[in-house]
């Protein structure tokens, strides 16, 4: 099953905000793992993130949501801050 991925409009803003080498190791583990099986690729998060995954990269994670054929990355940030981030993004 071929997964189309789509992009909040501030993810390019959170990548710029990550270091060139981690940035490459995201973009293989979103080409990599995320296209081919995103349910195997994450974990689901709970309570107020319900319905959504995370992907981890190191300290980093990906948020991201599957719908049918398209996972939508919402954010992608260092473990510390990326679920309250999230959080706001969503309201």
């Amino acid at each position: 099953m071929g997964y189309r991925i789509v992009y909040h409009c501030l993810v390019e803003e959170d990548i710029q905000q990550i270091p060139a080498n981690i940035r490459k190791r995201i973009q293989d583990a979103i080409e990599n793992r995320l296209i081919i099986e995103p349910v195997q690729a994450g974990k689901p998060l709970r309570q107020s993130l319900k319905g959504f995954r995370k992907m981890r990269v190191g300290d980093y994670r990906i948020i991201y949501q599957v719908e049918k054929e398209t996972i939508i990355v919402l954010k992608i940030g260092h473990r510390k801050d990326v679920y309250e981030k999230v959080w706001k993004r969503m309201n």
